[in-house]
């Protein structure tokens, strides 16, 4: 336990140097390329959100390729102010495009945190389950008890419900991983084993593969 928190400590202390050290090199491009006062401070703050949130997306999110773009993005940012400070830049006499490049960065750092925080989500497999539970608690609910002396009506012929998208794409996904894994299409018990749905609900998307 004490070597488990001693390398936990080291990890959060290192984390602690490296982003005091990005955001005063961020600080100090910024404010050499124009930005000064509270716009300077901004702009390490802008950049440690983006990155945040890119990390995010890529732990949590169920699209990849999005969020590594504009973790690039921001990462870049954040180690070329880290070499510019480090000699490369004449911090008196900065460049014409790098003043471009900062001046131009609060545009491109909220598109990307918009699009990164309130994109769509895309259905996942937890979807498709959470849909299969909704559908077996409908069906398990009783019907109402028929009087003693009145005959029982004919049931009707259970009818399959609609099956949802999510679940349709999701069950092609594991057709597809099986007949690349064994050669053969997937036959409708195994469907159903994988998904764990009801008989009648995986005759239904089977028939639609």
């Amino acid at each position: 336990m004490r070597a488990q928190l001693a390398r936990t400590d080291a990890v959060l202390v290192q984390a602690l140097i490296a982003a005091a050290l990005s955001f005063a090199h961020l600080h100090d491009v910024a404010s050499a390329a124009g930005q000064d006062g509270w716009k300077a401070w901004a702009y390490p703050v802008s950049v440690d959100l983006l990155l945040v949130v890119a990390w995010r997306r890529l732990r949590s999110g169920p699209t990849k390729a999005a969020a590594w773009c504009w973790f690039v993005i921001a990462l870049a940012a954040s180690l070329g102010a880290n070499v510019a400070t480090a000699g490369l830049l004449d911090m008196t006499d900065v460049p014409a495009w790098l003043r471009i490049l900062v001046a131009g960065w609060p545009a491109v750092a909220f598109l990307g945190g918009t699009l990164l925080a309130h994109s769509a989500p895309t259905a996942t497999a937890d979807n498709a389950a959470e849909v299969i539970e909704n559908i077996e608690d409908q069906e398990a609910t009783p019907e109402p008890a028929q009087p003693a002396p009145t005959p029982a009506p004919e049931q009707p012929a259970v009818s399959v419900p609609p099956v949802p998208a999510a679940l349709v794409e999701h069950a092609r996904k594991v057709a597809a991983e099986h007949h690349t894994r064994t050669g053969a299409p997937i036959d409708t018990p195994t469907l159903r084993a994988r998904l764990g749905v009801p008989a009648h609900m995986a005759d239904a998307i089977a028939a639609q593969l």
